[in-house]
């Protein structure tokens, strides 16, 4: 009975086994599937909403609705989706990754993991991109104000009489948007798939409708139009493609979201939904424009019926807070990174999420954009206005996520020089193209996100070098380790123990920390146990917990002294008693093995920078410094420790 009993249990598992894991794959791949539609794509989904319009508005109607001049527009969108966005993005920068994750700080750390021949190369790519960085800031003022400013415009379309309540309106939906960052985007984060799901589907059945009406459009397909349009029509081509980049924008969102979705949803997502929705719908609407020129005016909305014009606004609002979203979080998600990278000193983070780690809320960075947004709104009043600001910021992140790209893959792939080459030449050239085109906007807007990208790059590269002189002053105060231990084990009579358990949180593993030396200098004493933890920042994204801690005795078992070294990824969180709590159970623990974290002494070592006449930054560069290190969050927030059982002890230390 036992053997006949085991052998049609064993059986029924192994035949069973396949199928349900093959089906849980597929029900697993068609979430992230999902999930890339609401994310991901949410910001190049909408632009539909104002690229046509603006590229036919901008400069007064400077280009006009001729048929040559409609299908040179639709073919050099269409051209420029294919190249910037299906071929670079998705089918080559999406297999270079930091161990899984994307974006410009990612590819930034890959940089500086790699062994260049060229010192100076190195910096100036790091350099590149931490612009790109600074960048994506910019970005991240302008979508939300024209994405959602171009969805309520749909009122003068559907409704007329509302025409005067579109910035107000735009602006509570903004204010509202902001408002709500703070209770994070979990619990509304799974409709966002199925509402740009309809989306797409809805906008990809408006165009085609118009195709099937109409379907001479089609040839707008055929890149010879887009050249011919930019050979016959050369100064309003060029002024045409400064607007036709706003088809591409959000293009970037593919690359840092990777790490949330993988390369494969995203490349499914795109070539099965995104992109045949986003071309049906520019073809739709160049359709329009040629039957009726006065359709420039909002050719999105007039494409749709009349009758659901005013579910569509509503509908495009949805839309455009969600791609508006997007952006918002990974402008926390950069400012995360950044941190963790050392080119941002401590701010408040608020993990929203207690199950992704990756769900953060960054309060200073919130209300500076929700500011600047707002102001936006406001000051342009129109989304074809805010357009003229809207390019500049792109076409340059494209430009540098490009270089970096190419450099990678030179260095870290191997790839042949040739094909490095073929690849400079046919993306550089493209987005040159577009970069060049929006100079011209600069004088009109487009100014903003590049005095507010100088301004961030001024904060990043100035704390990331006065970290470099203020950290070797600190070190020579707190002098090596290993020998202060020594001494304190060789003191005679021996130094006072106290009960309990001290943590010292210390930046590196080589150094005293100052308030243990501070301690046992004016105290004589110490507790019976002292774990003295750093943290180190790895330059990828997350550290397996196998390798995540590393137990030091510094020589001495028996003394209650040890070194704890927890490896952190970029984009794992520092909280010290989680920390801790994985220290005590861990089979290395030794002395710490099972103490209760809840009654542990947290002691940190807090310096006040002092400005010098001291080389190495110029004045105004140390006063900023210095004004950045004041305002820096609380190291007892940022690494999650009780207030009521922390000791700061500070000291002096020049710049």
């Amino acid at each position: 009975m036992i053997a006949d009993a085991a052998g049609p249990s064993s059986q029924t598992t192994t035949g069973a086994d396949p199928d349900a894991g093959h089906r849980t794959h597929k029900a697993g791949a068609a979430a992230l599937m999902l999930g890339a539609l609401g994310v991901v794509f949410g910001d190049i989904g909408t632009s539909p909403l104002y690229a046509m319009q603006t590229v036919f508005t901008a400069d007064n109607r400077a280009v006009g609705t001729s048929a040559d001049q409609v299908y040179g527009v639709v073919s050099l969108i269409f051209w420029a989706i294919t190249l910037i966005v299906s071929i670079k993005y998705v089918s080559f920068i999406l297999r270079t990754d930091n161990d899984g994750e994307g974006g410009i700080m990612a590819l930034t750390a890959l940089i500086q993991k790699l062994d260049f021949r060229s010192t100076r190369s190195k910096i100036l790519l790091v350099a590149l991109g931490i612009l790109g960085a600074s960048l994506f800031y910019g970005d991240g003022m302008i979508t939300p104000a024209i994405s959602v400013l171009s969805a309520v415009e749909g009122l003068k379309v559907s409704a007329p009489g509302l025409k005067d309540y579109v910035v107000p309106l735009t602006v509570v939906i903004v204010i509202g948007l902001f408002a709500i960052q703070k209770f994070g985007t979990a619990l509304v984060g799974g409709l966002f798939g199925p509402v740009m799901t309809v989306w797409f589907l809805i906008i990809g059945v408006a165009g085609a409708s118009e195709i099937a009406a109409h379907p001479g459009i089609v040839r707008a397909l055929s890149p010879t139009y887009g050249a011919q349009f930019l050979v016959h029509h050369g100064v309003v081509a060029f002024i045409a493609l400064a607007s036709v980049v706003l088809a591409v924008t959000g293009a970037e969102a593919l690359y840092a979201d990777m790490g949330h979705f993988g390369r494969k949803p995203i490349h499914r997502a795109w070539f099965f939904m995104v992109f045949p929705a986003l071309t049906l719908n520019y073809l739709g609407q160049g359709s329009l424009i040629l039957r009726r020129p006065e359709t420039v005016s909002n050719p999105f909305f007039l494409l749709m019926p009349s009758w659901s014009q005013l579910p569509m606004v509503i509908l495009a609002t949805i839309a455009t807070v969600i791609a508006s979203q997007a952006v918002i979080s990974g402008a926390f998600s950069v400012t995360r990174q950044a941190m963790q990278l050392g080119f941002l000193p401590h701010m408040t983070i608020r993990h929203t999420s207690e199950h992704e780690i990756g769900q953060v809320y960054v309060p200073v960075v919130n209300w500076f954009l929700c500011c600047t947004v707002t102001v936006l709104v406001i000051g342009f009043g129109s989304s074809a206005s805010l357009a003229s600001a809207y390019g500049v910021a792109v076409t340059a992140t494209f430009m540098l996520n490009t270089i970096l790209f190419l450099a990678v893959a030179r260095v870290l792939k191997g790839v042949a020089p040739w094909k490095i080459a073929v690849g400079a030449v046919l993306f550089l050239t493209t987005e040159t193209a577009f970069f060049a085109a929006n100079l011209t906007k600069v004088i009109h807007g487009g100014w903003l996100p590049l005095l507010v990208a100088t301004f961030v790059f001024t904060v990043l590269s100035t704390w990331r070098r006065g970290r470099a002189i203020v950290t070797p002053n600190r070190t020579t105060l707190e002098g090596p380790l290993r020998p202060f231990v020594d001494e304190v084990d060789a003191l005679e009579p021996p130094i006072h123990r106290v009960d309990g358990v001290a943590v010292f949180l210390n930046a590196n593993i080589e150094t005293t920390p100052l308030a243990l030396r501070a301690n046992v200098e004016h105290n004589h004493a110490l507790h019976k146990t002292v774990v003295i933890l750093s943290m180190m920042v790895e330059k990828v994204p997350h550290v397996p917990a196998a390798e995540r801690l590393v137990f030091d005795d510094l020589g001495h078992t028996d003394d209650g002294i040890i070194h704890l070294t927890a490896r952190l990824g970029f984009q794992d969180e520092p909280d010290v008693p989680r920390l801790l709590r994985q220290a005590v159970d861990h089979p290395d623990a030794g002395e710490i093995a099972g103490i209760d974290v809840d009654t542990v002494s947290y002691f940190l070592s807090r310096i006040a920078i002092v400005r010098t006449n001291a080389k190495g930054m110029r004045s105004w560069r140390k006063r900023l410094f210095l004004t950045i290190a004041h305002n820096a969050a609380s190291p007892v927030n940022y690494f999650g420790l009780p207030a009521d059982r922390c000791v700061i002890m500070g000291a002096h230390v020049p710049v």
